[in-house]
């Protein structure tokens, strides 16, 4: 695959694909900060799809369309061909982690841009337009059609929705299968994504007849029933002691009306995840098990003819895990493209909108887009342009070795 590189790197469009990179370096970063002032929180990224899909036909890939799940397309390639031949998917996500009421202002000093959501995925984005830019315009000549995708549902409790729209079925893909999917997630060069890491999100309901905090005393009582279920979980064994690493953490808790009333109901919310899907079902079995047994423990304390509580568990999000292989031609795509910007690369694992193609059988993975940042998920989140033209290069380089550059 360094050969393949190699010969990418020499190729006249190529090299003119890059220099558009990096001679419109500043646009890009330009780009990201008016895409990051534009509010996308999970399930309200309209706006923002809307920007990009008017970026794209101004880059002038065809047949752009939002589709209904809210995901943004653009071709690069051959119209007739996607009806025979599987595309590369390259993509990365609208959304953020922010609410409507976060001020998603971007401020630039000198090298820095800072605001929330500025490298998450504002910058994904804007490599993703770059990219797409600098192929249309040195005419690169992909024997693979290419799909430019910006997708909605990636954090949180977006599920990976749009990814899940967009490869279970959906035909904005083509008749093709996928032969790659590459996603374009933050900032910075290093680390190639090719372990997805999968897991399961749950509400856990306990409900019981509740009362007076004196009088009703003895009735099966939800708060307890939450704190005999959360010992428990925390009980199991430390990821440290597994392989592979497996987690469950309890993240949010409450319940309860008043200081002198046993609550009615009680409940928390539970994150497992693991990079295995047989080490992740094992997990759910556990943990279930784990909450029957807190019920049970509580309802047999409880005075003898008042009503036993139950435990209503929710589904709230479930994201697929896996692995592309390490030796398979697009993880050492990014590896050898890593190494011919001069930069080492670090294989790892991560939840992103390659969960989904891993999980379908598709080879996937995740590159961040250059530059440096901090303070993810946080409203101080900032992004330096530090060698971020390399980060859009080294995705435009895999790009172009999936779709059979000749």
């Amino acid at each position: 695959m360094d050969h393949a590189i190699s010969r990418l790197l020499a190729h006249e469009r190529i090299r003119a694909a890059r220099h558009h990179i990096e001679r419109t370096d500043e646009v890009t970063l330009a780009r990201q900060a008016v895409l990051s002032a534009i509010p996308a929180p999970t399930g309200a990224e309209g706006r923002r799809a809307a920007h990009v899909a008017e970026l794209f036909r101004e880059i002038g890939l065809s047949d752009v369309a939002v589709d209904h799940a809210g995901n943004v397309h653009g071709w690069f390639g051959k119209n007739g061909e996607r009806s025979v031949v599987g595309p590369v998917v390259l993509a990365a996500h609208l959304d953020t982690v922010f609410g409507a009421e976060v001020n998603v202002a971007v401020e630039r000093r000198g090298q820095r841009l800072e605001g929330p959501g500025i490298s998450d995925n504002a910058r994904g984005l804007a490599a993703l337009v770059a990219v797409a830019e600098a192929m249309v315009a040195a005419r690169v000549p992909a024997t693979r059609p290419i799909l430019f995708t910006a997708t909605v549902g990636e954090e949180g409790s977006g599920d990976l929705r749009g990814v899940k729209y967009l490869l279970n079925g959906n035909r904005e893909t083509g008749n093709g299968k996928p032969v790659a999917f590459i996603a374009l997630d933050g900032a910075g060069l290093d680390r190639v994504i090719h372990r997805a890491l999968g897991s399961k999100r749950y509400h856990v309901t306990f409900r019981g007849p509740g009362g007076h905090s004196w009088a009703a005393f003895g009735v099966a009582n939800p708060a307890n029933a939450v704190g005999r279920a959360a010992a428990l979980l925390a009980d199991l064994p430390p990821p440290t002691q597994q392989t592979p690493r497996t987690t469950c953490a309890v993240v949010r808790l409450g319940g309860g009306t008043g200081l002198n009333s046993i609550p009615q109901e009680a409940w928390f919310d539970l994150d497992l995840r693991s990079e295995d899907p047989r080490a992740l079902a094992q997990l759910d079995v556990t943990v279930r098990a784990a909450l029957d047994r807190a019920a049970d423990d509580e309802n047999r304390r409880r005075t003898a003819g008042s009503p036993p509580l139950r435990v209503e568990i929710q589904l709230l999000g479930d994201r697929p895990s896996g692995m592309t292989a390490r030796v398979h031609p697009l993880v050492q795509a990014a590896v050898a493209a890593n190494r011919a910007l001069g930069r080492d690369a670090e294989l790892a694992s991560a939840s992103t909108d390659a969960n989904v193609p891993i999980a379908l059988g598709i080879p996937a993975i995740a590159l961040g887009a250059g530059g440096k940042a901090g303070d993810a998920h946080l409203a101080t989140e900032w992004y330096e342009n530090v060698e971020g033209a390399l980060g859009i290069i080294r995705a435009l380089l895999v790009t172009a070795a999936m779709a059979e550059v000749v």
